[in-house]
């Protein structure tokens, strides 16, 4: 069993999921969003750390995803985007946990099976998947599917290994 934080930043509304999962299971232990308002982008950071940080110490998860940054026309709003993934990856690092980093692209696919996915496909894909009686939040889905999408990506390496040892599995150098 291994528990799976998803975090979708935001400088305004940082969504986060946490998932537990099993062999043959898969199960959302809470999701949401930490809302930072409109004050001064210092406070707004400052409530993503520690809205993070108190997500860390309640479920202690082992592993950590986040969505990679992607280009925006506008470079303020990049920048800021860019603190507020700093300020969550800050929250999860200082507890020692690894932060595994997602596009958008490599999420919805692994999610809805396109790159190109709308946030509805997404949400009523993390609903289906994840077996819940409401559709969650835009952002609360896009940090499930963050979780989900970790929870596939991180098999990949044991897979690779398994075959290596068995034989099955050969190197092209």
């Amino acid at each position: 069993m291994i528990r799976i934080l998803g975090i979708d930043p935001g400088s305004r509304q940082t969504g986060f999921g946490i998932i537990e999962v099993q062999t043959n299971r898969i199960q959302c232990l809470t999701t949401g969003y930490v809302k930072t308002g409109g004050g001064d982008l210092a406070g707004r950071l400052k409530l993503i750390f520690e809205g993070i940080s108190e997500l860390v110490a309640e479920f202690q998860p082992e592993e950590a995803a986040i969505e990679n940054i992607f280009m925006y026309r506008n470079a303020d709003s990049a920048l800021k985007l860019g603190q507020a993934r700093g300020a969550a990856i800050s929250a999860v690092s200082v507890q020692s946990i690894p932060v595994h980093e997602y596009t958008p692209a490599q999420i919805k696919k692994s999610i809805v099976g396109k790159g190109n996915a709308s946030k509805e496909q997404v949400q009523h894909m993390v609903k289906a998947l994840l077996s819940l009686s409401r559709t969650p939040q835009s952002d609360a889905a896009d940090a499930l599917a963050t979780a989900l999408c970790h929870s596939h990506f991180r098999k990949q390496p044991l897979l690779i290994e398994r075959r290596r040892r068995s034989g099955r599995w050969k190197s092209l150098k």
